[in-house]
């Protein structure tokens, strides 16, 4: 090589030196380097470079979330739903984190029409594709490089995401409904239709016996409130972003949930929710018919633990299905209570207060009315709201209104029955149970119609507080894991010395405990509006 070649050679491998000192030392490489070798000498672990690589790690950049992916899947009742994926950046590799399947929820009624059965589904289905799209498109790119540990920023961006979604649907209804406008004025050669019968006989009011007492009229069911489609989209990727900063903080999701509720500052004690046991259910499925009620749930007393309680609630449901069992089959699979009792909405209240008055071992009713009845809804909150709890489940409105109006107290009630669905975010989680807290009512988490087998709704339920949580009867897998996970839970935070037992219970429920050692019961009603109120 010529001397001028090598000079050259020379000044630019210095140069790539001076580059590389620099960069070095603009990072501090240098300094940790001296301080991880110097630590590391007294140490002398047994595995060298397994701790020269923890010590680095601290200095890695935080994970950001590189990819998400999502998938149909079924339901605990298999019926689809969304399952998401979420991936993350970690040391300059793409790994996947963590994915949760979202419960879906139906507010179609138990004596539906096929083709109203047949909606559902074709809307469910249409819902879980539409999900599929934003999450794998435009949810994809907009989450891109944010870190999951931010959730109110993640969430933010969700909020504002499905607001624009809200308002483009509402543009196109309106645009359907103009063209529809402009098809109806339309002349069009159709004959006048006959306003007389195939019998001859003008169409008219039915005629039919006088009545002689004007029975006071009956608020009509409030419409159910439009769901938009894609919308479980919002609530199932927001719970994962949660678990993934969960996961990544390497701490228990509902501690994570609990740091975020108390903003960052940990309560040294957490509580764990008592369970609601279904001992009976009621509904359409079950070999019971009971028109009144729809489940009769059992809640342990409070000096027990959840695994006491559990194994306790466990022994009553075998005995109970083995005193059912001859009635059952004795009655070809029917029984029923009431039956052809019709009863106004005040009438209603005067039976509750005479059953608490009965049986005071019931501490709480679950939408003891519809919610149109406000009326009566204070009446009965009046009558006997010092001694059993009133809650709202199906009577409530969604997470999303009770947050935006911050009144939790239409219809008057002592709590809520909270459902993570559609385009609920962690953080109005959050908010609606600091609003229930401060106003003094009871926050209850339960299960969604079609239930699956993630069981974050439990670490939900630990880490917002929730006095209670609602699962079911201790049966079928996916109720299982739950419960499984709740007294898995209950060991951790015992071993840690951070249970706080249930001390919330009022005076009177402390004396009902003590009269009833079995435990304390439970009553969710099914009331609905039929011919001449027909609820029972």
């Amino acid at each position: 090589m010529e001397p001028g070649g090598e000079r050259e050679l020379r000044r630019h491998l210095l140069e790539l030196r001076h580059q590389a000192a620099e960069y070095y030392r603009s990072n501090e490489v240098p300094q940790r380097l001296e301080e991880a070798l110097n630590a590391t000498f007294y140490l002398r672990p047994a595995d060298l470079y397994g701790h020269l690589a923890n010590y680095f790690s601290k200095f890695s950049k935080p994970p950001v979330i590189c990819k998400l992916i999502g998938r149909k899947v079924l339901d605990g009742v298999g019926r689809p739903t969304l399952e998401v994926e979420i991936f993350c950046t970690v040391k300059n590799h793409e790994k996947s984190i963590c994915s949760i399947v979202v419960s879906s929820h139906s507010e179609i009624l138990e004596n539906a029409s096929p083709e109203a059965i047949d909606a559902d589904e074709k809307e469910r289905n249409d819902s879980v594709n539409r999900a599929l799209e934003w999450v794998n498109g435009s949810l994809n790119e907009m989450l891109r490089d944010l870190q999951p540990a931010d959730q109110c920023k993640v969430d933010e961006l969700l909020g504002e995401y499905f607001a624009k979604k809200v308002e483009e649907e509402k543009e196109r209804k309106e645009i359907e409904r103009e063209e529809q406008e402009a098809a109806i004025s339309a002349p069009a050669c159709v004959p006048a239709l006959s306003a007389v019968t195939p019998s001859g006989k003008k169409k008219g009011v039915k005629l039919g016996k006088k009545c002689s007492v004007a029975e006071k009229p009956i608020p009509p069911a409030e419409p159910i409130e439009p769901v938009l489609c894609g919308s479980i989209a919002i609530g199932g990727l927001s719970l994962a972003v949660a678990k993934t900063g969960a996961t990544i903080n390497n701490t228990p999701l509902y501690l994570h949930l609990a740091l975020m509720k108390h903003d960052q500052d940990l309560p040294k004690e957490l509580t764990v929710p008592l369970p609601m046991v279904t001992l009976l259910s009621c509904g359409k499925s079950s070999s019971g018919k009971l028109k009144l009620m729809k489940e009769v749930m059992l809640i342990p007393p409070t000096e027990l633990t959840v695994k006491q309680g559990t194994e306790r609630l466990l022994e009553i449901q075998k005995q109970m299905m083995r005193l059912l069992d001859p009635v059952v089959k004795g009655t070809k699979g029917k029984y029923e209570i009431l039956t052809g009792t019709l009863k106004s909405p005040d009438e209603m209240v005067d039976m509750y207060v005479d059953l608490i008055n009965k049986y005071p071992s019931i501490i709480a009713l679950v939408d003891p009315l519809r919610k149109e009845d406000g009326q009566q809804w204070s009446n009965i909150c009046n009558a006997v709201g010092s001694r059993c709890y009133l809650i709202a489940e199906d009577a409530a409105k969604s997470i999303s209104k009770l947050v935006e109006d911050q009144n939790i107290n239409v219809p008057k009630c002592s709590g809520l029955v909270i459902k993570y669905t559609n385009q609920t975010k962690i953080s109005d989680l959050t908010e609606l149970t600091r609003l229930l807290d401060g106003q003094k009512h009871i926050a209850i988490l339960g299960s969604p119609a079609g239930e699956s087998s993630d069981d974050s709704l439990v670490d939900l339920a630990v880490g917002l507080g929730a006095r209670f949580i609602k699962l079911g009867g201790l049966s079928r897998g996916e109720r299982v894991t739950k419960y499984n996970r709740l007294l898995a839970i209950e060991e951790e935070l015992a071993k840690n010395g951070t249970l706080r037992m249930s001390f919330f219970l009022t005076c009177f429920q402390l004396a009902m405990n003590k009269r009833t050692k079995i435990a304390g019961g439970m009553i969710e009603t099914a009331p609905r509006e039929g011919r001449g109120m027909k609820r029972l």
